[in-house]
């Protein structure tokens, strides 16, 4: 039996839910644009990603499956904090939720290391996005917010390209959109 590829689904779910949150994170729009991330972050980055997990199980993608699943819930954890919690949890508090999350990207882009180029750039840049993100909560500095908004725009962006790229490669049935693949040494 042959499997439907569940990576691009779960790619748009990071592209999608991730620049509409970084919109906000950059200064292009205000609080008053969360109810709508809120929204993505439940249905698309949360509960659509997470499932796009689970169907990498059966393939045999440890790393699809541990990658989609874990920042489906990560989506579903940001937007009940937000919702319920926010107020009541110090930045200091948020910097730290942000830095292991971005520690736990940081395994994964040296796993990635192993897999095409343009993976490896989301996960570079998620990672230092959520960086910038802690450490901006951290010091208070509004520059560092700034950058990791921008850094998670950038993140958007190649995972936007690779879902496309999966979609477009595998429809064509050749290399469209190339995505730097891995050569062994």
């Amino acid at each position: 039996m042959t499997y439907a590829n569940p990576a691009p689904l779960g790619l748009a779910c990071i592209a999608l839910t991730t620049w509409l949150l970084n919109m906000v994170n950059v200064g292009w729009f205000d609080a008053s644009a969360m109810p709508m991330v809120l929204a993505m972050a439940f249905a698309l980055g949360g509960t659509t990603q997470f499932c796009a997990g689970l169907l990498e199980f059966p393939r045999g993608n440890t790393f699809g499956f541990v990658v989609f699943c874990s920042y489906g819930a990560f989506w579903w954890s940001l937007a009940l904090f937000v919702e319920f919690f926010a107020a009541k949890v110090p930045a200091a508090f948020v910097g730290w939720y942000l830095f292991i999350w971005g520690a736990f990207t940081f395994v994964l882009w040296l796993a990635s290391a192993a897999l095409n180029r343009v993976i490896q750039s989301i996960f570079l840049s998620g990672w230092l996005g959520l960086l910038a993100l802690a450490v901006s909560d951290w010091t208070g500095m509004p520059v560092l917010h700034v950058a990791g908004g921008y850094l998670g725009l950038l993140t958007a962006l190649l995972a936007f390209y690779l879902a496309a790229a999966e979609v477009i490669n595998e429809t064509r049935g050749r290399a469209v959109l190339p995505v730097g693949a891995y050569v062994p040494a």
